[in-house]
């Protein structure tokens, strides 16, 4: 058996972890910069506030039906998350960690086990040692997991937030109230394809020829077709703490015109990304650069680019990553356009131990000893080495204007019981 666990309105439920006056009142996480609403409670949900609201748009619609606004608080949602999953690991060694407030179970030598209380058991303890609510779907397969999930998610008087598919009259049920664009791995264009041939229902779905599923959605989907019809084919995967992708992306203090402004951002953006490189011993194979205008002034010249550029051999040197992303500005930018955000994505990553060597270009042996002594440094008296094209004088720092404190991951922050 399989179970999807997922945590309720996660973002909102770690400020009410720490706030329990705030619990059954309306609460909206911002994104980076305060720029739009990321998460919601179900109270703000029901108030009728749209994922993704601009915030500055919204101000007044906050303030009128009593919204708790919070700017997202990273260090304090990333520790929470490591609670829950570490809380989950205590019941089954088979985890897979799927995102910040998901995780598939695998219950392997557990037949005997009463699922329904087996997971009731779970949510109890995490809701206690973490003040996390969750919901959890318990299936034959991760695909059914996912939508009894959905089931102890939407039904939760009645379910208690625990939903078991332990027959085939309950999957076929639960495949006939799940709408097709709601099935986990389906996507928007496999939807619209299957809308047309009149399939509206995971069960209808189900019921399509393996040769028309696997002609037209491909393996993958046939993979999702067997799980659904009670099958396991999907697998629990590995989980790797090395992020496969490292993306630095800000939106600008000011809107920029000038390309050496621009320059000095994006030298500060790859230097972040090659830190992070550096720390998850990894190197790169490609660098990423994006520019793009403000498009909330319409009246103003619109501009979105990006431009990927292979390097000659893998690296996590902040010199030869600043070098390329540079050089990617000075083909993207445009001017008389007024650029409002940029980004630098580092990927194709590998080992750094396994790195293949060229024989005719490789990287500066002296880049190695001199990015180990700028972290150190950098680690030690706080990001005070910068190599020459950043500002020495300037710090990026989000607008955060509603942050909590993060209570878990700063010994300042930390609550005092009087």
């Amino acid at each position: 058996m399989f179970a999807l666990v997922d945590c309720n309105n996660f973002y909102a439920s770690c400020e009410r972890a720490f706030q329990p006056q705030l619990r059954e009142k309306p609460i909206a996480i911002l994104s980076n910069n305060d720029g739009c609403v990321i998460s919601r409670s179900n109270e703000a949900k029901t108030l009728g506030l749209p994922m993704g609201a601009p915030a500055f748009k919204y101000k007044q619609f906050f303030k009128e039906n009593g919204i708790h606004v919070f700017s997202s608080n990273y260090p304090l949602y990333g520790d929470m998350s490591n609670r829950v999953m570490n809380t989950l690991f205590r019941f089954t060694p088979d985890v897979e960690v799927y995102s910040i407030d998901e995780a598939f179970l695998k219950f392997e030598g557990f037949e005997n086990y009463n699922f329904d209380a087996y997971g009731k058991q779970i949510r109890d303890t995490v809701l206690q040692w973490t003040g996390i609510p969750i919901s959890i779907g318990i299936a034959p397969t991760k695909a059914l997991a996912k939508v009894a999930n959905k089931i102890a998610k939407k039904f939760n008087k009645e379910t208690g937030g625990v939903y078991l598919i332990d027959s085939d009259e309950k999957r076929i049920k639960a495949l006939r109230w799940m709408e097709i664009e709601a099935v986990w791995g389906i996507g928007r264009g496999n939807a619209k394809r299957l809308l047309v041939k009149n399939v509206k229902t995971a069960f209808e779905f189900t019921q399509l020829s393996d040769a028309w599923v696997k002609s037209n959605l491909a393996i993958i989907g046939l993979r999702l077709k067997k799980d659904l019809e009670g099958k396991p084919t999907l697998e629990l995967e590995d989980y790797d703490k090395n992020k496969k992708v490292i993306a630095t992306t800000r939106s600008f203090e000011y809107t920029f015109s000038d390309i050496d402004n621009i320059k000095e951002r994006i030298s500060t953006f790859a230097g972040s990304c090659a830190e992070k490189l550096r720390k998850q011993h990894s190197s790169c194979n490609m660098v990423i650069i994006m520019l793009r205008s403000d498009r909330h002034k319409k009246d103003s010249p619109q501009h979105r680019g990006s431009i990927a550029i292979p390097l000659p051999y893998a690296t996590d040197s902040t010199l030869v990553i600043t070098n390329y992303a540079i050089q990617a500005v000075e083909t993207l930018f445009k001017p008389g356009i007024k650029y409002k955000r940029a980004g630098v994505i580092v990927s194709e990553l590998i080992p750094t131990n396994r790195k293949q060597l060229h024989l005719f270009s490789n990287e500066n042996p002296k880049h190695a000893p001199l990015m180990k002594a700028m972290d150190v440094l950098n680690t030690k008296y706080g990001n005070k080495i910068k190599i020459a094209n950043q500002d020495l004088d300037r710090t990026w720092k989000m607008r955060q204007e509603h942050l909590s404190p993060r209570y878990t991951t700063n010994i300042n922050d930390i609550i005092e019981v009087k």
